[in-house]
C-alpha cells in the first residue's frame, strides 16, 4: 500500500507542479478559444492541461517501475506499457483538438485506434463471467470489439461530462478511489497478482486528477481540455478492462459450499461487470441522453449544445459549485455502494444506506425549488433570504421599487443572469476573444 500511496503522491505532485508553466505555454500558444454558446465561463480560458496530466501519467509510471513491489507489475505484465501507449496516442489527439479544433469523426478514428495498439499489446478483455453461465472465454475478434467498445464509451462519457470547473477530474477521481479500493482488495485478499496493474492505474489516475484540482476549480485557471479529458477517460477503461478481462474468476475458487453460499461469494466476481459501469454511471448517462436528445432533434449526436446534466443543475438554480457538488455526491454514491456491496452482499444495512443517502441527494437537487423561511423568532440567525418579508403596497400602474428595509419585498431575478446563483453561464453573453 505504501508504494501505492508513494506512486500516487509523486504523480501528483509532477501534475500539479507542471501545470502552471503548461498555462502559460497554452497562453502563449494560442490555445485559448472564444467562449461558446454552450461554455458556463465567462472570460477565455486556456486549456492544453492534459499536457501536465500526462506528464504525471509518465513520472507515476517510471516511479512504479523502479519500486520494489511494483516492479514486478512490469515484469510479469505488459500493460503498463500497452497502457502508455495508447495514452500517449489519445493524448496527441487531444493536444491538437484543444489547439485547432479538429473534425469529431477525425477523433472517433483516433479513439480507436488507441484502444486497438492497447489490445494488440495485450490490454485486451479475454473472457467475461456470466451469471448463471459462467466464464466465458472470447474469441480474439470479440474481446477485441469489446474492449474497443469500452475504450470509446468511457473516453466519450467522461468527455462529455467536462463542462464546469473541476467537474470531470473530481468525478473521474472519485471513480478511480473506489475502483482502486475494489482492485487492491482483489490483489490483497485473494492474492490474485493479475489484479496489480488495475490497482497501479487507479492510483495514478487518482494522482493525475487530485493534482490538477487545485488548478480546475472554480473558477479555473486553465481546462484539461480534450487532450485532458481523453486521456483520463483512456486510463480509467484501461484499469477495467485488465480487471474485467484478465482476472480469472476460478482462481478465487469461490464455489464452494452450499448454493446459496456461492451465490454470495460469487458477487466479486460479477462486480466487474458491473463495477465500470458505476464508475461511469453519471457521465454515461449524460452522454446516452445527449445522444437521443440531439437525434430526436434531427441534429448529429456529435453536436454541441446546453442540456447536459450540469446545465440543468445551473437552470434550476444551483451555483456553479453547489452543482459540481452535487454530481460529485451521486458519483461516489453509486460508485462505493458498488464497492461496499461487492464486499458484503448480503447485508441490508447496505441497501438501506443507499436508499437513505439517495433520499438526501434527491433534497439537494430539488434545494432550489424550495422557498424555506425561518420563523420570526429565529429570522436574526439566519440569512437574510430565509426571512420572511411583508408585502410592499404599491399604487396601481406603479413600478415596484427595490426594497431597502429588512421587512420588504426583494425583487425576484430570475435564473441565469448573471450574478443569481453564480449561474452566470445560463444566460446570453457576448463572444470575446
Amino acid at each position: 500500500m505504501r508504494e501505492y500511496l508513494l506512486t500516487l503522491c509523486i504523480t501528483a505532485a509532477v501534475t500539479y507542479l507542471l501545470t502552471g508553466p503548461v498555462r502559460k505555454f497554452a497562453i502563449v500558444a494560442g490555445a485559448m478559444p472564444e467562449i461558446r454558446a454552450r461554455d458556463v465561463h465567462r472570460e477565455p480560458t486556456p486549456r492544453l492541461g492534459g499536457i501536465a496530466m500526462f506528464f504525471g501519467l509518465c513520472a507515476g509510471l517510471l516511479v512504479a517501475d523502479h519500486l520494489t513491489n511494483l516492479s514486478e507489475v512490469f515484469e510479469k505484465s505488459n500493460e503498463p506499457r500497452a497502457l502508455l501507449s495508447g495514452a500517449a496516442l489519445i493524448w496527441l489527439i487531444g493536444v491538437l483538438d484543444d489547439k485547432f479544433e479538429i473534425d469529431a469523426l477525425i477523433k472517433l478514428g483516433g479513439q480507436m485506434i488507441a484502444a486497438g495498439v492497447m489490445v494488440v499489446q495485450g490490454l485486451t478483455i479475454l473472457w467475461i463471467p456470466l451469471p448463471g453461465i459462467g466464464t466465458v472465454a472470447l474469441t480474439q475478434w470479440q474481446g477485441t470489439l469489446l474492449t474497443v467498445a469500452l475504450v470509446v464509451i468511457t473516453i466519450n462519457a467522461v468527455n462529455f461530462v467536462d463542462g464546469l470547473d473541476g467537474l470531470a477530474a473530481g468525478m473521474v477521481c472519485i471513480a478511480a478511489a473506489a475502483f482502486f479500493m475494489y482492485a487492491y482488495r482483489i490483489w490483497y485478499s485473494y492474492g490474485i497478482e493479475a489484479a496489480a496493474p488495475a490497482s497501479l492505474f487507479a492510483a495514478i489516475l487518482m494522482g493525475m486528477c487530485l493534482g490538477f484540482l487545485p488548478h480546475n476549480m472554480h473558477p479555473a485557471r486553465i481546462f484539461m481540455g480534450d487532450s485532458g479529458s481523453m486521456l483520463i477517460g483512456l486510463v480509467l477503461a484501461a484499469g477495467a478492462i485488465s480487471v474485467t478481462g484478465q482476472v480469472d474468476p476460478d482462481v478465487m475458487k469461490l464455489f464452494s459450499g452450499s448454493e446459496r453460499n456461492t451465490v454470495h461469494q460469487m458477487v466479486p466476481v460479477y462486480i466487474p461487470l458491473l463495477m465500470p459501469l458505476t464508475i461511469i454511471a453519471i457521465p454515461a448517462a449524460d452522454l446516452i441522453l445527449a445522444i437521443v436528445r440531439r437525434t430526436w432533434r434531427g441534429q448529429s449526436p456529435f453536436a454541441a449544445d446546453r442540456g447536459h446534466l450540469h446545465h440543468r443543475l445551473l437552470e434550476i438554480g444551483h451555483s456553479h459549485s453547489r452543482a459540481v457538488l452535487i454530481m460529485y455526491f451521486w458519483s461516489a454514491l453509486i460508485a462505493f455502494g458498488a464497492l461496499a456491496y461487492s464486499v458484503n452482499s448480503a447485508s441490508m444495512w447496505i441497501v438501506l444506506g443507499v436508499v437513505a443517502l439517495s433520499a438526501v441527494g434527491l433534497v439537494l437537487l430539488l434545494l432550489p425549488r424550495f422557498t424555506p423561511r425561518a420563523p420570526r423568532w429565529a429570522e436574526r440567525f439566519v440569512p437574510p433570504r430565509y426571512r420572511r418579508r411583508k408585502a410592499v403596497a404599491v399604487e396601481a400602474g406603479a413600478e415596484s421599487a427595490p426594497a431597502v428595509g429588512a421587512d420588504e419585498e426583494r425583487v425576484p431575478v430570475a435564473a441565469g443572469v448573471s450574478g443569481v446563483n453564480g449561474a452566470t453561464a445560463v444566460g446570453p453573453r457576448s463572444r470575446t476573444r
